[in-house]
């Protein structure tokens, strides 16, 4: 018979190192944040302390969508902090404590709101700042992104039932899928879809443009348009010549960009653009970047507006929850 052994003490010393480990990343934290004396210390001893000990919900939204939203479910007051995309409404940027840009989060401005959760896009970051957040027990929720309508839908429901407003969020998500469905009616009476050219930033003599796979090409299909930038994917450079032959009858740009403030007589007045069809006609389009890249409520919104201005000769109707 073989000698008997004794228990393996290795899968024990693995979980008190885990466990180590998270308490030495919580004193870091708390050592991080502790700016005052004894007092000061105890009351931030709570920003680490698991959500569960919160007594009310205090939220952290990390994307100008989720943030949107929350203030569509009338949850406002349970905000307490947003990223630097949080533009709608504009008193949400105001209002409430800013965390950094949405990318680049900072895991210490966060815990000194004390938040009970943080409901985020995917995309936000960065992972070291995530890992912390965690690590510190607070609750994260991450929002995929959302470029179809039925996507922008789910994604309605999945914040509202993270910040546990599921009800009305779900009627919420009802009336934009109704919009949408209005959207789908007027784009089918379009005449000739027009080949539309997003260009996100002109710099240094490069024309950065939103190709496949992008919030701008998904927005110019819901408003029944071409991406004329559809040969490349992402958001890309694209030279001089490939705009001359890609033949934008409109150039979309977002009003109030800081990359590139030019106007119809600059834009058209470029080597790239002056040879397009948009030229002739001088045919720019800008509108509020969040409004219209969101992918948020007022998506729907945002493509018929779009859409009234590729086509004006179409009269394009106000969608009906919007009148």
């Amino acid at each position: 018979m073989g000698t008997l052994q004794a228990p393996s003490s290795a899968p024990l010393a693995g979980l008190r190192a885990k466990r180590l480990g998270r308490e030495i990343v919580a004193a870091a934290v708390i050592s991080l944040l502790a700016m005052g004396g004894l007092a000061g210390s105890l009351e931030r001893l709570t920003v680490v302390a698991p959500a569960q000990a919160q007594t009310a919900e205090r939220i952290v939204a990390a994307g100008g969508v989720v943030t949107e939203v929350l203030y569509a479910l009338g949850q406002q007051d349970k905000v307490v902090g947003v990223d630097t995309t949080s533009q709608w409404p504009p008193e949400a940027l105001k209002d409430k404590k800013s965390v950094g840009y949405v990318r680049a989060l900072s895991a210490e401005g966060v815990l000194s709101l004390k938040p009970s959760q943080v409901i985020a896009v995917e995309g936000a970051g960065p992972p070291d700042a995530l890992a912390l957040l965690k690590e510190s027990g607070t609750p994260i929720t991450m929002i995929p992104e959302a470029l179809s309508p039925e996507a922008v839908v789910s994604k309605i429901a999945a914040i509202g039932k993270a910040a546990g407003v599921a009800e009305p969020a779900q009627q919420l998500a009802a009336a934009v899928k109704r919009r949408f469905d209005e959207l789908d009616k007027l784009r089918s009476g379009l005449p000739r879809q027009k080949r539309v050219l997003f260009v996100l930033s002109l710099q240094n003599g490069r024309t950065l443009v939103g190709g496949r796979a992008t919030t701008a090409d998904a927005i110019i299909a819901l408003a029944g348009g071409i991406n004329a930038a559809g040969a490349v994917e992402g958001f890309k450079p694209m030279t001089d010549e490939a705009i001359i032959t890609a033949a934008p009858d409109v150039v979309l740009m977002m009003s109030h960009s800081s990359a590139h403030n030019a106007g119809p007589d600059e834009l058209f007045a470029m080597p790239a653009f002056s040879e397009t069809p948009a030229a002739k006609q001088k045919s720019l389009i800008r509108m509020d970047g969040l409004y219209l890249l969101g992918f948020g409520p007022r998506t729907p919104n945002a493509a018929r507006d779009l859409m009234a201005e590729l086509y004006p000769e179409a009269k394009i109707a106000q969608l009906s929850a919007a009148k």
